[in-house]
């Protein structure tokens, strides 16, 4: 069975780089332009991954892990956040399980999130798409 993301950035070109690394490991992804967007798309969804940006409109990453953290469905998925290294928000935010950064080799870093909040289930994933 494949592992299934959501993809949750206002810019196009970050989310198709991400969307695309991990449908090319055999993920079922999803995506959203703002946090608002995902919380409609979770209620058809249950991802076992989520990615965010945190500077979106409508409604920004901070208060969408709040939202994410407050249901029961979504409380325990792992949230890896993709912000500018100089937002600072990797400081900030500790309720993500990973941050990658938007300038420096986006997908080196996806692979090392996706082994770190998804480590044996990621590489079934992997495994599975090839």
């Amino acid at each position: 069975m494949s592992l299934v993301a959501l993809v949750v950035d206002d810019s196009m070109l970050i989310r198709h780089t991400v969307c695309r690394f991990l449908e090319e490991r055999g993920f079922v992804v999803e995506s959203a332009t703002n946090g608002q967007d995902a919380l409609e798309t979770l209620k058809q969804i249950q991802p076992d991954l989520i990615i965010t940006d945190m500077q979106m409109p409508k409604m920004g990453g901070s208060e969408f892990i709040t939202a994410l953290k407050g249901q029961p469905a979504t409380a325990k998925t792992p949230i890896v956040i993709v912000a500018g290294r100089q937002s600072a928000f990797h400081k900030s935010e500790k309720r993500a399980d990973f941050t990658i950064f938007k300038d420096i080799d986006i997908e080196d870093q996806l692979a090392k999130a996706l082994d770190a909040v998804l480590g044996a289930r990621a590489a079934k994933g992997q495994a599975a798409g090839n």
